[in-house]
């Protein structure tokens, strides 16, 4: 059979109300129409639905069968409709994010914890990935959208937007407490233990870049998995290493680590997001993504 979905809608009202007028009342309707409704109804079910009395109208027993399967049908839509209005009014749902540790430690998790107050009904996934595993989830679509720190390698149809900078010092433990009153090239870290990311991660990257454009070899006496694996081995004196300042900015404060000054200046870098131009996204991500946008505006 095919039957035209809105009758069923209209024999729910009637079969609830067991009146014409009352259905079309509910329905914002005339009772002609829904007079109609029925009668094709019954033609195209082939079935009498209603036996119609003086004070309204009584199911048949088809009637009642069908009404208890249109009724859990009605219900199971309502039931969707709320949950897509709690959705969207950002009551309920969940966003996934790729971020690298950088971007997380020194951006994100500023943003993240007034969202999180805001909208406590919002489940929040975070990836932790390198900027390279952070940005194949966004094109695979694995995430709704990542935050990373450049250098990035972004294709069509990804996009990725500029958030903040952020520029890296040249740190160690307290056993080179006496280079923090010199100024050193990068060609004297040679004569030093360097600890650096792996080959893997875009930050080993752009150092190999650095290293290069002064006609040096970045060659690492230890290689870490994450930026704050490196503060952990900066203080353990197991070398010196290039940290985000505001990482730093805590144990330089507490004396745990020095600042080494560098007679090179170490180009500036960027927390950026990169997102998907043609993917839809959920009302709660798209509401995150436009408030972590507006912070550029500061």
């Amino acid at each position: 059979m095919d039957v035209n979905f809105e009758y069923y809608k209209v024999f729910y009202y009637v079969a609830k109300y067991k009146n014409f007028t009352k259905a079309a009342h509910a329905l914002g309707s005339g009772q002609p129409n829904v007079t109609r409704a029925m009668n094709c109804l019954e033609q195209q079910t082939h079935c009498t639905l209603f036996i119609r009395t003086n004070r309204g109208v009584q199911l048949t027993p088809e009637g009642e069968m069908l009404f208890t399967h249109v009724e859990a049908a009605i219900s199971q839509i309502q039931t969707a409709e709320t949950e897509l209005n709690a959705h969207s009014g950002l009551e309920h749902g969940s966003i996934s994010i790729g971020a690298s540790e950088t971007a997380l430690n020194i951006y994100l998790l500023d943003i993240l914890k007034p969202f999180h107050m805001k909208h406590p009904g919002i489940r929040l996934k975070i990836y932790n990935h390198s900027t390279p595993q952070a940005i194949r989830s966004v094109k695979n679509g694995e995430v709704d959208f990542a935050v990373v720190s450049t250098p990035t390698n972004v294709d069509t149809p990804l996009k990725e937007l500029h958030l903040r900078p952020f520029r890296e010092i040249l740190v160690g433990g307290k056993t080179f407490t006496a280079l923090g009153s010199q100024e050193l090239t990068l060609a004297e870290l040679k004569n030093y233990p360097l600890i650096c990311l792996g080959k893997e991660t875009m930050t080993w990257n752009f150092y190999h870049k650095l290293f290069l454009s002064h006609g040096l070899e970045l060659i690492p006496d230890t290689e870490a998995a994450t930026t704050d694996q490196i503060l952990h081995l900066v203080k353990a004196e197991l070398g010196l290493a290039f940290l985000p300042e505001p990482m730093a900015k805590e144990a330089l404060q507490q004396r745990e680590i020095v600042q080494i000054h560098l007679r090179e200046t170490i180009p500036e870098r960027q927390i950026c997001m990169v997102y998907d131009r043609k993917r839809p996204l959920s009302a709660a991500a798209q509401n995150l993504k436009t408030g972590i946008l507006e912070t550029m505006a500061f």
